[in-house]
C-alpha cells in the first residue's frame, strides 16, 4: 500500500519528536519533516510536499489557524489539528474546522502532554483517513450566511423533526445546512455530531453566531422548539422522546456504539419510537457507518424522509455510502441542497 507522508508542526521540539515516534510505529506512516510554526511549516512544505500535515493550533511566528488558511488557500491539504482542551483550545479548534481541517486530536495534558501516547492510536487513525478525505470538498470556501428562503405553503398539522448525523468533515458540512434554515424553520433539529466533550459547546455558539435559527448545546430534559437546533454533548447518546405531546431531549450513558458516544444510531432509534411524527433524517460527511441500522429503523416506522450527502461534496463519504448501499436513502442531494430539501421534506 502507499506509503502516506507527514509533516509535523508543533512548536514544542519534544512534541515534535514525540508525535513523529508515535507516527512512525505504523507501517504506512513516514513523518518526512518537522517544523516548530507555521511559516517554517509552509517552506517545507512546498519542498517536502507532504500527503498530510499534524498542526499545532498554539505557536509563536504564525499559528496554526493562520497557518491553517494560508494551506487551504495555497496549497490544500489534509490537515489534522493537535490541540489543548482548554475553553480557548476548543474555540480555536472548532474555528479550524471551519477553515478546513480534516480532523482534530486533543493533547491529554495540555501544551506540552506526557501522556500522549494515551492518544496514539486516534492520532494515527486519523492521520490514515486524513489522507483518504476529498480535500476538493474542503478547499472551497462557502458562503455562510446566504440563508435560502422557502415558498409560503400552508402548515403541515401534525409536530416535525429534523435529525442530522455526522462526523469526519461535519463542523464544515454543519456550517453549511445550518445557514441555509430560515429562522421559521418548522421544526426542531437535533444533531449528532461525533467530537469528544468539551468541544460540542464552542462548536453550537460558533454555529448560533453564525445561523438565523438558534443553535446550542442541547440540555437533558428540555423541550425541543421549532427553528432550535441542538447538538449532543461529547461523551453522552442524545435521544429524543415524547412526553405528554412534546418532543424532549434525553441524555443516555450507556456505552458507545462503535466507538462512539454520541453516536447516530441511537439518535435515530429513539425517534423510531415517536408516533405522529413528521421525521427528517440526514446522514452527512463522515467515516464508517453509523446512523444506518438506527435509519433501518426509521424506516420500519414510518413517516421518515432520508436524505443523504452526495460523493462530491462529502468530505469523507463513508456514512453516507452505507446508508445508500442499505437502500434507506430516499434521496442523495450535494451540501449546497440539503436545507432545501429538509424545509421541502417537512412540508410534504
Amino acid at each position: 500500500m502507499k506509503t502516506i507522508k507527514v509533516l509535523v508542526v508543533d512548536d514544542s521540539a519534544f512534541m515534535r519528536k514525540w508525535i513523529s515516534d508515535l507516527l512512525s510505529e505504523h507501517p504506512r506512516l513516514e513523518v518526512i519533516g518537522t517544523a516548530r510554526n507555521g511559516q517554517e511549516a509552509l517552506e517545507k512544505m512546498a519542498v517536502l510536499r507532504p500527503d498530510v500535515v499534524t498542526l499545532d493550533v498554539e505557536m509563536p511566528v504564525m499559528d496554526g489557524l493562520e497557518t491553517l488558511r494560508h494551506i487551504m488557500h495555497k496549497q490544500p491539504l489534509p490537515v489534522v489539528m493537535v490541540s489543548s482542551t482548554t475553553k480557548e483550545g476548543a474555540e480555536n479548534t472548532i474555528a479550524a474546522m471551519q477553515y478546513g481541517a480534516v480532523d482534530f486530536v486533543t493533547k491529554p495534558s495540555g501544551s506540552i502532554s506526557l501522556d500522549l501516547y494515551k492518544v496514539k492510536d486516534e492520532l494515527i487513525r486519523k492521520v490514515l483517513h486524513a489522507s483518504e478525505a476529498n480535500i476538493g470538498a474542503l478547499a472551497v470556501r462557502r458562503p455562510q450566511a446566504a440563508l435560502w428562503r422557502p415558498p409560503v405553503k400552508p402548515a403541515r398539522a401534525e409536530k416535525a423533526i429534523v435529525a442530522i448525523g455526522t462526523s469526519t468533515g461535519g463542523p464544515r458540512a454543519l456550517e453549511t445546512v445550518l445557514t441555509q434554515l430560515p429562522s421559521g424553520l418548522a421544526a426542531p433539529v437535533v444533531i449528532v455530531q461525533h467530537m469528544p466533550k468539551g468541544f460540542t459547546k464552542s462548536l453550537a455558539d460558533r454555529l448560533d453566531a453564525l445561523s438565523a435559527i438558534t443553535v446550542k448545546e442541547a440540555e437533558d430534559g428540555e423541550v425541543l422548539r421549532n427553528g432550535t437546533a441542538y447538538i449532543a454533548p461529547g461523551g453522552v447518546h442524545l435521544a429524543v422522546s415524547e412526553e405528554n405531546g412534546v418532543l424532549k431531549a434525553r441524555f443516555d450513558a450507556s456505552p458507545p456504539r462503535a466507538g462512539h458516544r454520541p453516536a447516530v444510531d441511537v439518535l435515530f432509534e429513539s425517534l423510531a419510537a415517536i408516533r405522529r411524527c413528521r421525521k427528517v433524517a440526514v446522514i452527512m460527511t463522515g467515516m464508517g457507518s453509523d446512523g444506518t441500522a438506527g435509519l433501518k429503523k426509521l424506516k420500519e416506522s414510518g413517516d421518515t424522509k432520508a436524505i443523504a450527502e452526495a460523493r462530491e461534496t462529502a468530505v469523507v463519504f463513508g456514512m453516507p455510502k452505507a446508508a445508500i448501499e442499505a437502500g434507506v436513502i430516499d434521496a442523495i442531494a450535494p451540501l449546497d441542497a440539503i436545507a432545501v430539501a429538509i424545509v421541502q421534506s417537512i412540508g410534504e
